[in-house]
């Protein structure tokens, strides 16, 4: 038997149709074998606070092993998980193929899913990540609900926090007035025919932020696509169910999965490359449903034609040339989310900041803490806060005119936690969240 592993993680697919993924017995031999592993090399404890609950947990059983520790509270540990995959990406040793075959976040997944088959988690909870249906009514009432969600408003804010659990400090995404895709169907941006790529074609999977939170990422995605060449059509069949694999719902994931592959896969046969604007939902085209909906071809397809923005205009750096005619932006620092990291590509967003003229870049590649609707749920956001001081450190002692994300919501995370060292001081900043908007700038666009 190896000690670690050098060789490249793989991930199998999750067997939940298999009836004993759904055993509790077999879960809970799982959960004991795991964190025993766990226990015994402890290289993850300063990832999220999952880690050092688990450890906690153990320390303070009689015997200091995990056999004095009372199951019913490793649901503590379940729960303070936000699935951003770093500790199987970054930091465990004993993932697939070494033979401890150790998978903690879709471990933690499979405990979700037992969780919501029990009834234990909300129908408030479930409906605060019913992304569509609750950005279809923010954008529908977006005056309304932008002003009720401001985190300064002192009336409802209170409100909010009491009746749906979500934290009254949160930052929250505000609405877009009108649908991205909407505002997108007759004002496609001008093709750049003689840029080097020119000839490419994209689907730009719009993701439930754009469309719904930010259509200027959209927006700016499509424009800089186009002042390269590439001719782009704005498609949104459905959310990619990341809040939903949140709650261990991979029943309603697999539903959004084969919705959206249906939509997809004819632009795909048109020649049409798919290109996600965050990273979350580019994650879970290209790794999370070949998993969920293994041994599906459309699936596989869309998995291999699916790329996330940042990766998209690196290759065509690498591969054609980017356009010319940008300006200089001044320094930037950038957070490399967590779900950028899982997918494996490396840092795009900082490659392509650097495409910028003259442009300094720093790099902070670690976790916010944010986790989605996790973090800003009341008893999550200050631990949030907590996992996310480091990041919010360093984006505070790198002081740039810009300050930007691969994650939009991690990067309002950071701000609050920059925010929270100045002494309740907002930092001065740009508006833009993500890298694609500072290279539309570059461009005058």
């Amino acid at each position: 038997m190896r000690e670690g592993s050098l060789d490249t993680p793989t991930r199998h697919p999750i067997n939940w149709k298999d009836p004993d993924f759904w055993d509790k017995a077999s879960l809970d031999a799982e959960l004991e074998r795991v964190f025993d592993i766990c226990h015994g090399c402890r290289r993850c404890f300063n990832l999220c606070d999952s880690f050092p609950l688990l450890f906690d947990l153990i320390d303070d059983a009689p015997s200091g092993e995990l056999d004095t520790v009372d199951n019913k509270d490793f649901k503590q540990v379940v729960d303070a998980c936000t699935l951003c995959d770093m500790c199987f990406m970054s930091k465990c040793p004993y993932v697939p193929p070494h033979e401890f075959d150790l998978d903690f976040p879709h471990l933690m997944l499979r405990a979700r899913a037992h969780q919501l088959k029990d009834g234990e988690i909300s129908k408030i909870d479930q409906r605060l990540t019913e992304t569509d249906k609750n950005g279809k009514l923010g954008c529908g009432f977006s005056n309304l609900t932008n002003w009720a969600s401001k985190r300064s408003n002192s009336l409802t804010r209170p409100i909010m926090e009491g009746v749906l659990g979500i934290d009254k400090n949160a930052e929250l995404p505000s609405f877009n007035a009108k649908k991205f895709t909407a505002t997108s169907k007759n004002n496609a941006p001008k093709i750049n025919t003689d840029a080097p790529a020119s000839g490419r074609k994209v689907a730009l999977f719009a993701t439930c932020f754009a469309e719904y939170n930010n259509a200027e990422i959209g927006r700016a995605a499509r424009a800089v696509l186009a002042q390269n060449g590439v001719e782009t059509e704005v498609v949104y069949p459905t959310c990619c169910g990341m809040p939903q694999l949140e709650h261990g719902d991979l029943e309603r994931v697999e539903k959004n999965a084969l919705k959206a592959v249906a939509e997809l896969k004819p632009w795909i046969e048109k020649g049409y490359d798919v290109v996600a604007v965050v990273p979350s939902c580019a994650l879970m085209l290209k790794f999370e449903w070949p998993l969920i909906v293994h041994g599906n071809e459309d699936i596989k397809l869309l998995s291999q034609n699916t790329y996330d923005i940042t990766e998209y205009m690196m290759g065509i750096a690498k591969k054609e040339g980017l356009a010319g005619g940008m300006s200089p932006m001044g320094d930037v620092t950038i957070h490399i989310s967590c779900h950028s990291r899982a997918q494996n590509m490396g840092q795009k967003g900082a490659e392509m900041l650097r495409q910028l003229p003259d442009a300094k870049v720093t790099v902070i590649e670690r976790c916010s803490g944010h986790g989605g609707s996790w973090g800003v749920m009341k008893g999550n956001f200050e631990t949030a806060l907590k996992v996310g001081k480091p990041v919010a450190r360093a984006a505070a002692k790198a002081p740039t005119e810009h300050i930007v994300s691969e994650c939009p919501l991690a990067r309002e995370h950071i701000l609050q936690g920059v925010e929270m060292l100045n002494d309740g001081q907002k930092p001065v900043v740009s508006q833009s969240q993500h890298p694609i908007e500072l290279m539309a700038k570059a461009y005058g666009i």
